[in-house]
């Protein structure tokens, strides 16, 4: 046992050090009534969150940023944060903020998988723990709400719209995103029942971790390799840009009336832009906005009614987008 207390206190000095992006809110409020849902002492609510980096897409940015900003000194709360893309990375943070003693463990998983051990920890230390943005594959009891998009609805939503379009043929590069998250999951899950059932041809289907330059890659591989394709589903913003940088770099034209359907998620107004200007054709929604539904939760101003609490969202056709959808749901600037 006193091994296991001291690599803890080791693994917690190794994440100060791991995760540059670590910060701390710190500080107390001041002898001020502390909110309701348990706090530490000096009357602020010890919060750790464990998070993607905001580097891997404009969706990321703002989901950190508004994290930040609610959790933040000035409304009672000690904000401590880890970001990675790696979900070993990422169950080091978690299980150095549980030594630490938050009060609650917020969690966006890099994988679905992997997380019983740590949440089995959190919840023997009394700590609450909360999932944002997405899913993973643990026992319900193990968390009190996740306030997340639903990825599966966000992909058949995108697949409906893609079908609607009444292809003669739909030959399709399909860029995923980083393995096993639940935002790739639901995103390739629509998609891959197409191409089970013949509807769609699968021209190639490789991840590109969300990154651009990645995306871009994998297009110019096809277009080297002379396949032919009219539609590209990539799983983020980011990546259908670098998909496009390709396209153009050959000549290739895209959105609409171009040969090739441009398909994108998230939401950022510099991609919503791309489709008022008829450059791409599609853009699903995903809300980065989870911190203050779980600030209410936490300090007891509103409860939850299940389980799982789903953002409303929408996807967005380039032939019928206005600049008041981009200024109400675009993302960043």
């Amino acid at each position: 046992m006193k091994r296991l207390k001291a690599l803890l206190l080791t693994g917690v000095l190794a994440m100060s050090m791991v995760f540059g992006g670590c910060t701390n809110g710190g500080g107390s409020t001041g002898g001020d009534t502390a909110p309701a849902g348990g706090t530490s002492s000096g009357g602020t609510i010890k919060v750790g969150v464990v998070n993607n980096p905001p580097s891997e897409s404009g969706y990321r940015e703002a989901n950190v940023k508004d994290m930040e900003a609610v959790f933040s000194k000035e409304n009672g709360y000690d904000l401590k944060t880890a970001y990675s893309l790696k979900n070993d990375d990422q169950l080091q943070a978690a299980q150095g903020f549980i030594t630490e003693g938050v009060d609650y463990l917020l969690i966006s998983a890099a994988e679905t998988t992997g997380w019983d051990e740590v949440l089995k920890s959190a919840k023997e230390a009394g700590i609450k723990v909360y999932l944002f943005d997405r899913m993973i594959d643990v026992d319900e009891s193990l968390y009190e709400a996740a306030v997340v998009s639903d990825m599966s609805a966000e992909g058949k939503t995108a697949v409906d719209w893609l079908l609607a379009q009444n292809l003669p043929e739909y030959k399709v590069i399909h860029i995923q995103g980083a393995m096993g998250s639940d935002a790739q999951i639901g995103r390739t899950a629509a998609l891959d029942e197409q191409f089970a059932s013949g509807k769609m041809t699968k021209v190639i289907q490789q991840t590109a971790t969300w990154d651009e330059a990645e995306a871009k890659n994998i297009v110019e591989s096809v277009i080297n390799s002379g396949d032919d394709f009219n539609v590209i589903y990539a799983e983020n913003d980011g990546m259908a840009k670098g998909a496009v940088a390709a396209l153009d770099e050959h000549g290739i034209t895209h959105g609409v009336d171009g040969k090739v359907i441009v398909m994108g998620f998230d939401c950022n107004k510099w991609a919503l832009r791309e489709l008022l200007a008829k450059q791409w054709n599609y853009d699903g929604q995903c809300s980065p906005f989870q911190a203050q539904i779980i600030s209410d939760l936490i300090q007891g101003k509103t409860t939850a009614s299940s389980k799982k609490i789903i953002n409303e969202e929408k996807g967005f056709d380039a032939k019928n987008i206005t600049q008041a959808d981009i200024d109400t749901y675009g993302l960043g600037e």
